[in-house]
């Protein structure tokens, strides 16, 4: 693994969004140097826990720019870029690469279903549209189309599509992915999978959204990985799967954002209509952040 290839812990970043709807600069500015300090390797705005799917360009390009900025080259920042159409996708992958990203997650949205020709076309679009590194974002939970293992075969011969991060909750689908593709693809768990098991099979890190509330903890249990400790590794993912379970039951980003508050951190509740953290949920997620040594 280069020192310049992506690995480690990419938090999947809130978005704070105010009443009026504009992006909480601040707020979101904090967040990121607290996660820089407890060390993680990158950040990822814009993924599943950010809600893009609900977010206006504008708040987008707020959101982008604020993380480039805030983290100043310490650490990479990979924004995701979704679209419908393959001409959006490429804009938006243009401005963001003009913003000063490091990476972009690529997510296709879709409302009519998408044949793998189409989906192919899709992803390399992006990759033709910028220099950096392309990671492919898969989750058939929740898209209409999703990326089959011969459509990531084929992209894997992109020169700038180089990791894969999978949400499917299906690790042997991941083991797949790492048999068909070899050297051409690095593998990121996501909260759906035990990441500790995916860097056992080969994968280089996990980008997630529970990462933003327990960093220090998710950073030290990479480097257990890294370091083949699988018995304190497991030990301590054991306790971290108690929280990906209590995100199971609820809205992952009122979750996510329902802890952040209970940090200190005002980024508001989901944008609407999803619905906000419910007052069940939110002891839930205060005794496992608790249990964790989360809260202070």
């Amino acid at each position: 693994m280069s020192e310049n290839s992506f690995h480690g812990v990419f938090p999947y970043l809130v978005s704070p969004v105010d009443d009026a709807g504009a992006v909480k600069r601040e707020v979101l500015a904090r967040l990121c140097e607290h996660l820089i300090a407890a060390g993680v390797h990158g950040l990822t705005p814009l993924g599943s826990t950010g809600e893009f799917a609900y977010l206006t360009w504008e708040q987008k390009c707020a959101v982008v720019k604020t993380v480039v900025e805030t983290a100043g080259g310490r650490v990479p920042v990979v924004a995701g870029v979704a679209a419908t159409t393959v001409a959006e996708a490429e804009r938006q992958t243009r401005a963001f690469t003009e913003m000063g990203c490091d990476g972009i997650l690529a997510i296709m949205e879709a409302y009519f279903p998408v044949g793998d020709g189409g989906t192919y076309d899709y992803f390399q679009a992006i990759a033709a549209a910028t220099a950096l590194p392309v990671v492919l974002y898969t989750n058939p939970n929740f898209q209409r189309s999703d990326l089959s293992l011969d459509v990531i075969d084929r992209l894997c011969d992109v020169e700038n599509i180089r990791y894969i991060k999978d949400a499917s909750s299906n690790t042997g689908r991941l083991l797949s992915i790492l048999n068909r593709a070899g050297d051409r693809l690095q593998v990121f768990s996501a909260s759906a999978h035990i990441p500790a098991c995916v860097m056992l099979i080969g994968g280089v890190g996990w980008m997630a959204g529970p990462a933003c509330l327990v960093p220090a903890q998710s950073v030290a249990l990479y480097e257990l990985c890294r370091a083949g400790k699988w018995d304190e590794a497991m030990a301590a993912q054991k306790d971290l799967w108690a929280l990906n379970q209590a995100f199971a039951k609820h809205n992952l980003a009122a979750c996510i954002k329902g802890g952040l508050e209970l940090q200190g951190y005002e980024v508001g509740a989901p944008l609407p209509p999803q619905a906000p953290l419910s007052p069940d949920g939110r002891d839930e997620v205060r005794a496992m952040l608790e249990r964790l040594g989360a809260l202070e």
